[in-house]
């Protein structure tokens, strides 16, 4: 674990405190925010891990909190995930826009809490980064060769469906919107409509199986070997 750090942020001090606990038995380094100004200042400072996020706050709310995260180069790296007692789809499609990683509802047992937390860590971005090879259960990617291998029958894939891909598997499960992927696949300088992610997502599904890519209505698209 070596000390990861956990901002934990919800105007409701009970919440705080028992999510603390929790999370401080398990060795890692907790800090707390009663608001989103807050949250922002600590963030800047301590550059945490995760950060759990409660919607309704005083002062800033989650939404404009996790926008203003994701806005700040520092804290690109750092996973963000909802934790709310709001569980309406419109509700946890804003929340994957802002650029939140996950959304969890309220209420949640500690112990399940712990295991999410746990498990998206491990999908942390700066640890799929630094890995140059990803082995699924049927696909094997090097991202340095720009190889991808399905059933041991090496593919040819174009640049962008290869960096289409990449991104997808550099955190399995999570659900990239589509104006992230634009940005990381084409770049802002690039202008390509919607349209474009579409056929580059079919020409992969062609390729690897329609089984590989969920789509996520009107979010966006994750990768899956479930």
């Amino acid at each position: 674990m070596e000390n990861q750090k956990i901002l934990v942020v919800d105007d409701e001090p009970d919440i705080l405190e028992l999510v603390q606990y929790n999370l401080e038995k398990e060795g890692y380094s907790v800090y707390t925010a009663n608001d989103g100004r807050e949250a922002l200042e600590i963030a800047e400072k301590v550059v945490p891990d995760l950060i759990l996020l409660d919607v309704m706050m005083p002062e800033m709310d989650g939404m404009e909190t996790c926008v203003q995260l994701r806005g700040n180069p520092k804290l690109d790296k750092c996973v963000v995930a909802f934790l709310t007692a709001r569980g309406e789809d419109y509700s946890q499609i804003a929340g994957f826009e802002a650029g939140a990683d996950d959304y969890i509802t309220k209420p949640i047992k500690p112990r399940v809490l712990l295991s999410r937390m746990k498990a998206l860590l491990r999908r942390n971005g700066r640890q799929a980064e630094a890995e140059n090879v990803f082995r699924g259960k049927k696909i094997l990617i090097d991202r340095e060769r720009y190889v991808v291998t399905k059933d041991n029958v090496e593919l040819n894939l174009p640049k962008k469906e290869f960096e289409l891909l990449s991104l997808l598997v550099s955190q399995p499960g999570k659900v990239f919107t589509r104006s992230a992927i634009l940005s990381s696949v084409w770049g802002n300088d690039v202008v390509v409509g919607d349209r474009t992610i579409d056929v580059h997502i079919r020409k992969l599904r062609e390729k690897l199986g329609d089984d590989c890519f969920r789509t996520v209505k009107g979010v966006g698209y994750k990768f899956s070997e479930e």
